[in-house]
């Protein structure tokens, strides 16, 4: 069940209230944790839900994730840092190869059914690595991964992966610090009133300071996968377990 997480028209004063144009569902990074994912989907109910990025790499699932998200149309799901490494590696998997790979990359290939690279540096394994991932995706669920948008925004809530440079209209943010962050989003809060609801940076709880809501609770290390519902100035948090 989601429990009020704060009242922002008195938790941040003097950050305007949190005001979606409807009420909407936000879910942090599921890295390959299928059936927390699963479990999550259940608590939603009919609310539109969007995904703030990072499906694949880390958790033992991001074949099943990505394709259960592919098969909801009604999901508005967002690009993460993970997902650029993944289609950089399937675009150029020589140059882009080890970095993806080094990030979690090998699970992601091993949860399609493909051996791990035994040498990243190797152009030859990689090259190969890259044309069996793409053949065990399918175009179709390449193509919905390159897709992908970084940012959603309903009314003063914009929904990005890691964050967005506070000192820049939502509508001019380059992708680079949606997907990896900003060095200044931590530290100053915006002045537009936006609230930038996002995963990337994981915390033990939920939190929500300064205009942030940050709801990554690291599902793939600590078992326990997080969304907020926002609607009238309020934040209900639901953090699902395997054990609920």
């Amino acid at each position: 069940m989601f429990r009020k997480f704060f009242r922002s028209a008195q938790s941040d004063a003097p950050f305007p209230a949190v005001a979606p144009d409807a009420p909407v569902v936000v879910v942090g990074d599921i890295h390959g944790c299928a059936a927390l994912l699963h479990r999550f989907l259940e608590r939603v109910g009919d609310l539109p839900l969007v995904c703030v990025g990072d499906y694949v790499d880390r958790g033992p699932n991001s074949a099943e994730v990505l394709r259960t998200l592919q098969a909801r149309p009604d999901i508005t799901c967002l690009s993460g840092n993970h997902e650029v490494m993944m289609r950089d590696f399937l675009e150029a998997p020589v140059k882009e190869g080890a970095r993806w790979l080094n990030h979690g990359g090998t699970a992601t290939l091993q949860s399609f059914g493909l051996p791990t690279i035994r040498h990243n540096n190797d152009s030859a394994m990689l090259n190969d690595a890259r044309d069996a991932l793409a053949e065990a995706m399918g175009p179709d669920l390449v193509a919905w991964l390159v897709s992908l948008p970084p940012l959603w925004q309903s009314g003063n809530v914009a929904v990005v992966h890691a964050g967005a440079d506070p000192d820049r209209p939502m509508n001019e943010q380059s992708d680079h610090d949606l997907h990896w962050g900003h060095p200044a989003f931590f530290k100053r809060r915006r002045r537009d009133g936006i609230w930038v609801v996002h995963g990337h940076t994981i915390v033990a709880n939920p939190q929500a300071r300064d205009g942030r809501i940050s709801i990554d609770t690291g599902a793939y290390a600590s078992g326990r996968l997080t969304g907020v519902r926002l609607e009238d100035g309020e934040a209900y948090a639901e953090t699902v377990t395997l054990q609920d």
